[in-house]
């Protein structure tokens, strides 16, 4: 589980294609301690929950490797990821530590796509395209993780929902890289999700 508060961004050092295709073994460096990764650790890469298969340092950087899986590369962003590619990191949650985002499951939904950008003094709003089957599950004042960042929901109409990014977020995150037609990976509050499956079974 993680809480949507991005504590790194990382780089994808090297793209591995593996079993026909269907896997990519990715390397990611980053500013956490080698030491505190362990081999099987969850790390959420754009909102994306990856398990660690190793790790080292490269001079004075660490890097760990992931596997990303047909099924990830089908649903998520991570089919266009190369080299060079930045990435929101985020360490699982440990019990004890503050939830500062909310609950995040690390399992993408789908993709959302930027509609529009406006710069704001210090701030930018974006309004972005919704899956249809995902809509539903977005509401104004609610939360929505996208590309691993938990987010408030300003405005939600039909497929169309928009966020307002604040400084520090832009600052610590890849949001401020987004432009009209990106690509961005959504998860959906767990709690909507929940609450339409109990309305379905009454």
């Amino acid at each position: 589980m993680f809480t949507g508060i991005i504590t790194d961004l990382g780089e994808i050092t090297s793209v591995t294609p593996t079993a026909q295709g269907q896997l990519h073994r990715l390397r990611i460096a980053c500013r956490y301690d080698q030491a505190t990764i362990a081999d099987g650790a969850s790390i959420a890469c754009n909102g994306v929950c990856l398990t660690v298969v190793q790790s080292g340092m490269d001079q004075d950087r660490t890097w760990f490797d992931v596997d990303a899986a047909a099924e990830t590369l089908r649903l998520t962003t991570a089919k266009g990821w190369g080299k060079g590619t930045r990435l929101n990191l985020e360490r699982a949650l440990k019990i004890g530590d503050e939830i500062g985002g909310h609950i995040v499951a690390g399992h993408v939904d789908g993709i959302a796509t930027i509609i529009t950008r406006d710069d704001l003094p210090d701030m930018a709003r974006f309004e972005l395209h919704a899956p249809r089957d995902l809509a539903k599950f977005i509401a104004a004042k609610g939360s929505v993780v996208l590309d691993g960042a938990s987010l408030t929901v300003n405005t939600a109409v039909d497929d169309v929902f928009s966020v307002l990014i604040i400084p520090h977020t832009l600052h610590v995150t890849t949001l401020s890289d987004w432009r009209v037609g990106s690509e961005v990976n959504l998860e959906i509050d767990l709690m909507a999700r929940y609450a339409a499956r109990l309305i379905e079974m009454k």
